[in-house]
């Protein structure tokens, strides 16, 4: 009987053998990532409005996708489910397209109520398994205040914020991300 460790290790090379192939486009992409991180914090309001519209048209484009193959298959089970889901999905990205400032007011609160409900969680889970993280659960709970105050800071400034809350926080995000594609392209330029 195997143990599968044979068949783990060449996956891992496998991997290893890609990455090193192909270090370049991943090294290329990371730079862009972080040209696009940095030009979106820099002016967050463009880059709220882009996220909204991109939204909005990921939605539209779903929904019409969503209600075309709903109607193909409309002998399937769940049909009624899956046809109210592709309308809220073409009502959204409509609405998202259509008045992408107040779209953007809505993503807002969505992404505050996320950092709510993502801090309380990890304060709560930082508490819980305090004796099982040791010296790290500070960490746990530290990013959970940081996630609440996040949201209060966002919330209390609101509508104003949801000009460039979106914007700044996708930045940042597509910042780290670049980071972390361009450190691995290095790494794996080397291996």
């Amino acid at each position: 009987m195997s143990t599968g460790q044979p068949d783990i290790a060449k996956i891992q090379s496998a991997v290893a053998n890609a990455l090193h192939e192909h270090w370049k486009l991943y090294l290329a992409e990371g730079i862009a990532l972080v040209v696009l991180g940095v030009i979106a914090i820099l002016i967050p309001p463009i880059a709220t409005l882009a996220v909204t519209i991109v939204l909005g048209w990921l939605f539209l484009v779903s929904g019409v996708i969503g209600l075309f193959t709903t109607f193909w298959m409309r002998q399937a089970p769940g049909f009624w489910w899956s046809l109210i889901s592709a309308v809220l999905a073409v009502v959204v990205g409509g609405l998202l397209l259509a008045r992408p400032v107040s779209g953007a007011l809505s993503l807002t609160i969505v992404v505050v109520v996320f950092f709510v409900i993502e801090g309380v969680a990890s304060i709560m889970f930082a508490l819980e398994h305090k004796r099982e993280l040791s010296g790290r659960w500070g960490w746990m709970l530290m990013s959970g205040i940081i996630d609440l105050v996040l949201a209060a800071l966002v919330f209390a400034g609101l509508p104003s914020t949801a000009a460039w809350a979106i914007g700044l926080l996708v930045g940042i995000n597509m910042v780290f991300g670049g980071s972390a594609l361009i450190a691995m392209a290095q790494h794996a330029r080397n291996a």
